[in-house]
């Protein structure tokens, strides 16, 4: 695989993530008020582990994605890596992100009056954070195309969603699936310069902002208008009671189905109603297996845009709707499969917990590690010392200190936004 390859594949999956996280102690409070014994205390606890677990993999995930093969040009198919986890790794952090912020702004229940407006302006201070570090970390040059930066866009954008209820966040997930695409490809085919910033620095954002502002929203590696459809539907699960196994259970189901049929509405399109002969005819320069390339794990470039048909493509990364709802689908199975874990297992889980509570640090160091290039030597061998060192990392850190390092700047800044705010409402009242 060439260095361009491993350069889309690696910005291309993310925490990323979360790899920004809600806060353990707002995760973890009662949505609702009243008092709780220690058991309904326990089952917060397992709803967080089950989260950070489901994170800690998707980091995982990311890790081999942007180490290792995705496709094996001698038999013409997807490696393991790539089936698993392209665009699959990218697509959970995005949903656990939106988990995350239910937890924060109220868990099942939202919050309300002043407390919503102090849970706003704290994910604002959050999405600025995120958005900073990845402006700076851009500088790196790193072989990933950067999410922190669209991971800022993001949680923008999520604030006026906040305070919906979980009917119209599935709604808004399902419009943004489905009208995401359509901007996207729009903004292609119109827009100057659409490549301009995949991997947006703080130098790019002081001397071009409207194209960096194009680059996040519409024709980037993770166009927001098109993401916000895992970021909504995170939101939603988050608001839903994740301790019950009935809910569990259905996550699992329901999430299947939505991938079944996801991939088989495109293989319908693509095989049996011409889209595949079609693409083919509109790209006379692709070849056959290199559209399979992007069917299966992803493009080396953007998506063409020479005819409509690619817009039923299943590709992660391709932005079309059924790519954003099979990925969509995965997460959530994923997410239901690591709530369902039982409490033996998930013991046995404590160094892919302990990952997916510091995912912001330790994607920060990840792209650290790619900026050297160091991987390409024996790809296996570094992807298994990055795990192992993530997950000694995490496991000592959260041991000995607690939370990340990152984690706990951010949720120190963040704190204490909430606080003023709440302050500065009381003072109001109290005046008037």
């Amino acid at each position: 695989m060439t260095e361009d390859h491993r350069r889309s594949d690696t910005a291309r999956h993310h925490s990323r993530f979360g790899p920004v996280g809600g806060e353990k102690s707002s995760a973890a409070a009662p949505a609702s008020s009243g008092g709780r014994g220690k058991r309904d205390v326990s089952r917060d606890d397992r709803r967080v582990v089950g989260v950070d677990a489901a994170r800690g993999y998707a980091l995982f995930g990311m890790t081999a994605v942007h180490t290792l093969d995705l496709w094996n040009d001698e038999v013409g198919r997807a490696t393991l890596t790539g089936l698993l986890f392209s665009g699959k790794s990218s697509a959970l952090f995005v949903t656990l992100a939106g988990v995350s912020l239910a937890f924060v702004s109220g868990g099942r229940a939202s919050s309300t009056g002043r407390r919503m407006v102090a849970a706003r302006w704290s994910v604002a201070a959050r999405a600025v954070l995120i958005a900073i570090a990845g402006l700076l970390t851009g500088l790196l040059d790193a072989a990933a195309d950067n999410i922190l930066v669209y991971y800022g866009m993001f949680f923008l954008l999520a604030i006026p969603f906040l305070g919906l209820r979980i009917r119209y966040l599935l709604l808004s997930s399902a419009l943004f699936a489905l009208l995401g695409p359509l901007l996207v490809w729009w903004a292609k085919t119109s827009l100057p310069s659409t490549d301009a910033y995949e991997d947006p620095t703080i130098v790019d954002l002081l001397t071009d902002p409207l194209a960096v502002a194009s680059d996040v929203l519409l024709t980037g590696a993770y166009p927001a208008l098109a993401w916000m459809t895992y970021l909504c539907a995170g939101l939603a699960l988050g608001r839903m009671d994740l301790r019950s196994l009935r809910v569990q259970v259905r996550l699992v189901l329901i999430g299947a189905a939505l991938t079944c049929l996801a991939w088989g509405s495109s293989f319908v399109a693509l095989h049996v109603l011409g889209g595949f002969e079609a693409i083919r005819r509109a790209t006379p320069w692709m070849s056959s297996q290199a559209i399979d390339e992007i069917v299966a794990v992803e493009p080396d470039s953007p998506t063409p845009t020479t005819t409509l048909w690619w817009l039923v493509v299943p590709g992660p990364h391709t932005h079309t709707p059924l790519a954003l709802l099979l990925c969509l689908g995965t997460a959530v199975v994923t997410l239901g499969l690591f709530l369902l874990v039982p409490r033996a297992v998930t013991k046995l889980l404590a160094p892919l917990i302990a990952m997916g509570s510091m995912t912001f640090t330790l994607y920060t160091a990840h792209l650290v590690f790619l900026s050297f290039d160091a991987y390409e030597t024996a790809p296996l061998l570094w992807f298994w010392i990055q795990a192992t060192c993530f997950a000694l990392f995490a496991v000592l850190w959260q041991r000995t200190i607690g939370q990340g390092p990152l984690e706990k700047a951010v949720s120190t800044v963040t704190r204490g936004v909430r606080r003023r705010v709440l302050a500065h409402g009381a003072a109001r009242d109290m005046s008037a």
